[in-house]
């Protein structure tokens, strides 16, 4: 797949995300988007944890660290990798692309 292959989606505004938070976006036909805010730095994974069903989103964020809400699991936000049981599974991350405020990402056409 190359870059001309891939299509920039709109996800929010910079704004929408408060440093060190995140925001839950759903687009039609895709799994639920996680967007965090760290210390300025944009990262995009799937919302759902990979162990339970539940929103990261929902869960507490610790540095780079998000916390599943459900058992407690984590992932390091910035390349999906679990980072605590019960998860094993990593979490899809999607490159970001940031202009002026708006942040998107890169999909498959």
């Amino acid at each position: 797949m190359t870059v001309a292959d891939q299509v920039i989606q709109f996800l929010c505004k910079t704004s929408d995300v408060p440093e060190g938070g995140a925001k839950r976006i759903e687009l039609a036909g895709r799994r639920p988007l996680a967007v965090f805010n760290l210390e300025g730095s944009f990262h995009v994974t799937d919302d759902t944890c990979t162990h339970g069903e539940a929103s990261l989103c929902d869960g507490e964020i610790d540095g780079d660290v998000v916390e599943c809400p459900f058992h407690q699991g984590a992932f390091d936000i910035r390349t999906g990798k679990p980072a605590g049981a019960p998860c094993t599974i990593p979490l899809r991350t999607y490159a970001v692309v940031v202009e002026r405020d708006d942040v998107s990402i890169r999909i498959d056409d």
